[in-house]
């Protein structure tokens, strides 16, 4: 069950606060394969299962930024923001990639909020430190900082 936050208010209540883990999905070859078609990037360790058994993964992996882009619909789990007017990815302060993600795994994310301020325009800045882990995995696949702002 996501953390409700009802206008600016209470997003600014948020600062630091871990808004926990969300359940698990699963990567899968479509998904890996959808995405190599939507970015033109269909290097042979995403898209070649064959080629990719031999490779230094020992099968196909997902790209980073799909990875990072799943980011968002795991992000509607642990957040609901209702009582603003407009929400916007404002953009990222720093991403990395410290483990693949093997297509089959399964993935999850961890959210904790920063200090939330106010800028111009009745609104507010959020930034939020995400980490997608791996099941069984030893390092995360990805620790993202990404701002939101969210206007009344």
């Amino acid at each position: 069950m996501p953390t409700t936050a009802h206008g600016l208010d209470a997003l600014k209540a948020l600062t630091g606060t871990d808004l926990g883990r969300t359940g698990w999905l699963t990567v899968t070859q479509d998904r890996v394969d959808t995405f190599a078609d939507a970015t033109d990037d269909h290097q042979w360790i995403h898209t070649d299962p064959e080629k990719a058994a031999d490779g230094p993964f020992g099968g196909t992996i997902a790209h980073g930024y799909l990875t990072l882009s799943l980011v968002i619909p795991l992000f509607g789990e642990l957040l609901e923001i209702t009582g603003t007017g407009l929400s916007v990815n404002y953009g990222l302060e720093k991403v990395r990639f410290p483990s693949p993600v093997r297509v089959g795994a399964r993935i999850r994310l961890h959210g904790a909020v920063g200090t939330v301020t106010e800028v111009k325009g009745d609104g507010v800045q959020m930034p939020l430190t995400f980490t997608v882990e791996v099941e069984g995995g030893e390092k995360p696949a990805c620790v993202a900082e990404a701002v939101y702002r969210h206007y009344a």
